[in-house]
């Protein structure tokens, strides 16, 4: 899989999960069903909600930035570590959803998150250059 690629199914997942933010930090999706089942109140729902928006915003804003680049054809190391940072996020993420009491994030979250983690890689892993052995 190349890059682009992986960028824009990272898009998908990440525009996706926004969307599901947004919609429990309006109520509209019960808080109890997400966050391994810990939320205690909606004030507690609306800061770690607030805090996902957040998140998600700043990894979409990112990987435009790296998928800008991309179409260049330039590399930026900050950018790249960040989005190192992420793929750690998503894998330390994938742990925390084994964990989960709901079923669905237990099932669904592990997916989206390893998945994640290995998009991740994949966008900034270094291509192994041909070597002109003369």
């Amino acid at each position: 899989m190349n890059k682009k690629t992986a960028l824009t199914i990272m898009f998908f997942i990440l525009g996706a999960l926004a969307t599901l933010h947004f919609l429990i930090f309006a109520e509209q999706i019960p808080y109890d069903k997400i966050w391994a089942g810990r939320l205690n109140s909606v004030e507690e729902m609306k800061s770690f909600e607030a805090f996902s928006i957040l998140l998600n915003l700043f990894m979409l804003f990112i990987l435009f930035i790296k998928y800008k680049q991309l179409e260049k054809a330039k590399e930026n190391k900050i950018i790249d570590l960040i989005i190192w940072g992420f793929c750690v996020f998503f894998a330390l993420n994938t742990i925390g959803n084994l964990f989960a009491e709901s079923i669905v994030e237990l099932i669904l979250g592990t997916a989206l998150t390893l998945v994640s983690s290995i998009l991740c890689f994949i966008i900034v892993k270094k291509n192994k250059r041909k070597r002109n052995n003369v």
